[in-house]
């Protein structure tokens, strides 16, 4: 069985091998120094002048070079330990040496935080740009969360349930990623915006509590903090009211923090709860950042908002639009005025988001489980009844099944692990990403495909 570099801390007097990759070499005359790193940590290893041969293989090591170890672990001489990595007082004595795979001189630095060098080079070379530790760190850290999450609702009894992300195009909000098929000519799926159909789908089913740490895909304009593709936790349950699910989250979200993120510090427990009329009247953002120190890297200022308006109008087209998403419920007391047409602007409806230092991080409501008030909205935003039909047919033949009520939420996971690991950035927690202009220059997708491949999906390109 392999050993780990951070292992050798109990292996002192003691012959180990290790596997690694060199992360520097400094020849000091007499004695050659290397750092070998693997993916628990770093040592100091020392070759000496004899035996000649290993000596000269030493030599020929450069950064980056994968190689096979055998040698002592000895403790270092007094004054020289390094008290910045785990085995700083230790190194080890070179016996043996492998050279397993050589390697050509990186095009970017792995050894620093990479913030200094640019993006297009970090992306073109992702698979090296991921050796730096703060990206090892990033993605160990996005694995516990990930973990903890599954952990926590499995005990709260929800199901984990995986959705289709081949589905039906239809009009939610932003474009959809289509993908034609072969077997039905002319015709298209659509990558999933999000799974919030399927849930609610869910839960007429009668699973009650489900989640699912999900991949979305929506085709948005160019915006730096922006990804065609993302990850959200998103979950719904069944039989519950608002103040349900609010608490349930802000449990978990607390625990996340406490377990994973100790030195953090919550400004206020329990989360403040604010009106969205009262957070744009006093904050001008629906995304209040309520930190009381903004000096402060460890303070996490979480805040609810609720009572979003049900519809708004659409900047472009002056019509209305909804604030949230169409399945979100009005309050009861204005399902009256919805399905009478009439005081559209004064619906409240019973949307709520959370908000961490001034970002959104999860949004949710409770939905609508009846068909006339689904079909209603839709004509409400101008929709005819055969788009509605088209459309959304199997959500109304669903929900008149006995829908039971519902709600869920989602949290954006990039953006909140960003914000707990102090990122500017979501690219900074997610393995490969896509540029800001959604482009791949690792794979260098999107690209064109063989003519050959479009004839047999019946697709033909334009220059236009």
């Amino acid at each position: 069985m392999r050993m780990l570099i951070k292992e050798i801390i109990n292996k002192e007097n003691e012959q180990v091998e290790l596997t690694g990759w060199v992360a520097t070499r400094r020849d000091h005359g007499k004695l050659i120094f290397v750092d070998l790193r693997d993916r628990s940590g770093i040592v100091q290893v020392v070759f000496l002048p004899k035996p000649e041969e290993l000596r000269q293989s030493a030599d020929k090591l450069r950064p980056e070079w994968v190689i096979k170890l055998t040698g002592k672990v000895n403790r270092r001489p007094n004054g020289m330990e390094n008290p910045e990595i785990l085995t700083g007082d230790f190194e080890i004595q070179a016996e043996k040496l492998e050279i397993l795979n050589p390697s050509e001189t990186p095009p970017i630095a792995v050894d620093t935080d990479g913030y200094e060098i640019g993006e297009e080079a970090r992306m073109k070379y992702r698979y090296l740009d991921l050796r730096r530790p703060r990206f090892q760190k990033n993605l160990k850290m996005r694995a516990k969360i990930n973990k903890f999450i599954r952990d926590f609702l499995t005990e709260k009894n929800f199901i984990e349930i995986e959705t289709p992300i081949l589905g039906k195009s239809t009009p939610e909000g932003a474009r959809d990623y289509l993908a034609p098929s072969r077997l039905h000519p002319k015709k298209f799926y659509a990558l999933a915006q999000s799974p919030q159909q399927y849930k609610q789908l869910l839960m007429v089913a009668g699973f009650e509590r489900y989640f699912q740490i999900a991949k979305c895909f929506r085709d948005e304009d160019t915006r730096g903090d922006r990804q065609p593709e993302f990850t959200q936790l998103d979950l719904e349950m069944s039989f519950i009211e608002r103040k349900d699910i609010l608490t349930l989250m802000e449990e978990m979200t607390i625990a996340l923090v406490k377990a994973i993120f100790p030195e953090k510090i919550i400004s206020q427990i329990p989360f403040p709860v604010l009106t969205h009329k009262e957070a744009m009247k006093n904050y001008n953002s629906d995304k209040p950042d309520l930190r009381k120190d903004k000096n402060n890297p460890n303070e996490l200022a979480f805040a609810w908002i609720i009572d979003f308006p049900v519809f708004e109008k659409d900047e472009k087209t002056g019509k209305l639009t909804y604030s949230h998403n169409p399945f979100t419920a009005p309050k009861t007391e204005f399902f009256n005025d919805l399905m009478n047409g009439k005081n559209f602007k004064k619906m409240i409806s019973q949307q709520y988001d959370l908000a961490l230092n001034g970002f959104e991080i999860a949004g949710g409501g409770i939905r609508i489980n009846k068909p006339e008030l689904l079909e209603k909205v839709f004509e409400t935003l101008g929709h005819s009844k055969e788009d509605i039909k088209n459309n959304f047919g199997h959500m109304l033949e669903a929900f008149s099944y006995g829908a039971p009520p519902h709600g869920g939420i989602a949290f954006g996971l990039d953006r909140l692990l960003a914000l707990l690991l102090g990122e500017n950035n979501i690219r900074e927690t997610i393995a490969f990403p896509k540029t800001g202009d959604g482009r791949d220059l690792m794979t260098n997708a999107p690209s064109e495909v063989d003519e050959n491949q479009l004839k047999e999906l019946n697709i033909k390109t334009s220059d236009k």
